[in-house]
Order: structure tokens, then sequence, then C-alpha cells
């Protein structure tokens, strides 16, 4: 891996990410927000911006301006990026919570704090934009999993617009005729933009890449692989644009939505086919724990698909929607995050301390720097916690639900202590702990450039 350059500030949006998922966490488990409260409730939506916006945003930003280089095989627009992109994520991100609890009758100002975190929010993603699409421009022509990241990115931007205009409304700035009709109408689009462009489709071409690296196994390029990408950049062109167009005509996107998902479903059966393929043809015979807690979050986003199918069939969407989407926030993204952050946290770790030294003293493997026996039953905690969650929310059970939170807050701050452990070598024993020429990772900041 000589040439890699670690991105200064991925592990500062890494513990800021993990922080917000146990933050949110910790208030499901108190009864805050749904379903104690509305879906559609403003304590609802501050837990939902806290895990789309505080967790599964910042985890796929930080990310990305770490390994979007490797999948171009480029450096980064601009390192220096990632420190403002940050700030303004997270001054953005408070202020929109905030708003939130403002409008649940909280105290505060009396000006609406939501158009000011809707706004400094789309000036961090504006900024992510720009670095990571500079960067996917320069490398032109892009392979597949890049161009899934890019289309993830144009749906990144079509959710910032969209969330800034509801911002715009809500916080009493705007009442253009256009924009209210689109606040009314288009919260769902929203949602589609989010959840199903910016954060699953970036991580299935994300996915692509590393569970082939790390599993060893070919890249793929196929025929499925590329339907796979045309049809879900269908979907979501038929969800956001054309829904977008309907409601600005005065109709409800309900048939642009079902046409969308249809298109999605068939991606979605395209891309667990290629998926299936990379385990089948792996080199690397037994695989890591992130792989194997990777298949999981797989296997929740197949039931999670299977169960909006019954839920569209038999005409309960919208009573369940609630637990639907927590089934794809925490069952699949949430689940991926986790299990590719375990291994993402050791291997640049490795390349932080032990690069440098590579060839010249005794150095661990990236596996002597985790402890998977002990992980592993964290992980199968966590995703047992979270089907009794989403059974407690289809059977309209909010205590249990509230263990089921209760369970997967437990989960995730173990899983974070193996986190933080590995970040500072704790499992790391003998004189290739620190040999001559390492040093000690700092906790949330990288400082060196590899080769």
């Amino acid at each position: 891996m000589t040439g890699v350059t670690l991105s200064r500030w991925t592990m500062s949006y890494f513990a800021l990410a993990v922080l917000c998922l146990l933050g949110a966490q910790a208030l499901m488990a108190l009864g805050f927000g749904y379903p104690a409260a509305d879906v559609a409730a403003p304590e609802t939506l501050l837990l939902v911006h806290l895990v789309a916006v505080g967790w599964l945003s910042l985890l796929m930003c930080g990310a990305l301006f770490q390994f979007v280089p490797v999948l171009v095989a480029r450096p980064i627009h601009s390192n220096g990026l990632a420190l403002p992109t940050l700030a303004c994520l997270v001054a953005g991100l408070a202020l929109l919570l905030f708003g939130f609890l403002q409008l649940a009758g909280g105290a505060g100002p009396a000006w609406s704090l939501l158009p000011w975190g809707g706004g400094l929010l789309a000036l961090g993603f504006a900024l992510a934009l720009w670095n990571l699409g500079c960067t996917l421009w320069a490398a032109r022509p892009l392979a597949l999993p890049s161009r899934f990241v890019t289309a993830g990115l144009a749906s990144l931007a079509a959710t910032a617009l969209l969330g800034f205009t509801f911002t715009l409304v809500f916080g009493g700035v705007s009442s253009a005729q256009p924009l209210v009709a689109l606040t009314a109408q288009g919260v769902p689009l929203h949602i589609v933009a989010g959840f199903g462009g910016w954060l699953t489709f970036t991580a299935m071409g994300v996915s692509y890449r590393l569970l082939a690296m790390f599993m060893l196994a070919p890249e793929l390029d196929g025929a499925s692989t590329r339907w796979a990408f045309r049809l879900g950049v269908a979907a979501l062109a038929v969800a956001i644009i054309g829904g977008t167009l309907i409601v600005w005509l005065g109709a409800r996107p309900g048939w642009m939505l079902l046409a969308a998902g249809l298109l999605g479903l068939a991606a979605l059966g395209l891309y667990g086919r290629d998926i299936v393929q990379l385990y089948k043809r792996r080199k690397r015979r037994v695989i890591e724990l992130n792989s194997r807690m990777a298949s999981v979050a797989l296997v929740n986003l197949a039931a999670a698909a299977l169960l909006g199918i019954v839920l569209v069939g038999t005409g309960t969407l919208g009573d369940h929607s609630g637990a639907l989407l927590f089934l794809v926030a925490f069952g699949w993204l949430s689940g991926l995050g986790l299990a590719k952050l375990y291994k993402i946290v050791a291997f640049l770790t490795w390349l932080e301390c032990y690069g440098p030294v590579l060839g010249k003293v005794d150095a661990p493997r990236v596996q002597d720097l985790v402890v998977e026996p002990r992980a592993v039953r964290f992980f199968i905690f966590y995703y047992a916690a979270m089907w009794v969650g989403t059974l407690a929310l289809l059977a309209g059970a909010p205590l249990l639900f509230r263990a089921g939170a209760v369970g997967m807050l437990l989960a995730t701050g173990a899983i974070a202590a193996e986190l933080v452990r590995t970040r500072r070598l704790a499992d790391v024993r003998g004189a290739v702990r620190l040999p001559e020429g390492a040093r000690q990772p700092r906790l949330l900041v990288s400082m060196v450039r590899q080769g």
C-alpha cells in the first residue's frame, strides 16, 4: 500500500458519527420520538436526522474522503477542505436539532433555528460534493464502483436541497408556492434521495470495492453490475426528478414512487446476486469478522425489501413505515457501517503506525490489532436487539422496542470500545506493538503519509 495518503480527519468523522449513533439509541431507549410520538412529530424528526446526518452521513463522508482516492487511484482534490466541511456539518446538525426542539415547544430564540441549520448543512455537504466531485471528475473515465458513488453524491445534492427547502418553509422564511407544495408532498422524495440514493447507492458502490479487497475476490464489471447501476439510477431519477415535477404540477407522487420502487427492487436483486458471487469467488477461504457481519447487513437489506413489498401489497405501508425505515437504517445501513468501521479503523491504524517501518522491522498484521472472538458477540447482540426493535414496532409494542434500543445501545457501546482499543493498539502484544520507528497513532487525527 505504498503511496497511500491517509485522510487526516477521517477518524474525527468516525468518532463524531459513533457518538451520534449512541445518542440516538439512548434517546430511543428513553422513549423519545417514534413510537412514543407520531412518525411526523418534531421529536421523531430530530431522531431521524441525528441518525441520518449525524451518524450515517458523517460516517459516509469520512469514509469517502479516505476511499474515493483509492477507488480512482488519484489523490483527493483538497485535504484542507475536510475540516471546514466537518465543522459546517456538525454546527448545522446542532442547529437543526435545536430547531426541531423549538417546533416541539422547547425554549429558544424568537426566530427559528431550522433555516440556519439547514443552510449550514447545505454548505457542509456542498463542500464535500465539491471535494469529492473534483476528485472523481479528474479520474474520468470512471469504473463502475466510482459511478455508483457519483450517483450517490448526486442524490446527496438532491437530499440537501430538499431538506434546505423544508427548513425555509417550516422556519417561516419562505411562503413561495412551489416550495410550500414541495414541503407538503416531498417528504417521501427526501427519504428516497437520502436513504435510497445517498446512503444505500453509495454504500453499494463502496461495498463492491471493499468486499472484493478485504476478501481477495475479483472485482466485478459484468452485465449484472452494469444493469444494477442503470436500474438504480433510473429508480432515483424517476423518484426524485419525476416526483418533484409531479408535485409542482399539483399531483401526488405516489405512482412515481411505485415505479421507482419496482426499478429499485430490480437493482437490489442484481446487487445481491453480485455480492453472493463475491463471497463465492473469494480467495480468502476464512473470511474476517467485518465481512461476515456485512453479510448479515445484506440479509437485512433483503428483509427490508421483502417487508416493503408485503406492506405495499397489504396496504399497510402508512401504518408501518416507521418499522421499515428502522430496519433500513439500523439493520442494513448501520449494520454495514459498524461492520466496515471495525475493519477500516484497524486497517488505517495499521497503515499509520506500521506503514513507515514495513520491511525494516517486525510488524504485526492488521488482524493482530483486533480480537474477533471477543467482538463477534457484540455484533450478534446488536443484530438481535435490532430485530427485537423491528418486530416490536410491527407489533405495536413500545416497551419491547425500548428494550431492543437498550440492547442496541449496549452493543454499539461495546463495539465503540473495541474501536478505541484498536486505535490505541491495546491488543497488540510484545515488542512488535511499537517497534523502532513506529509511533502511537493519535485517537482522532491521522498524521502520516505513506511512501
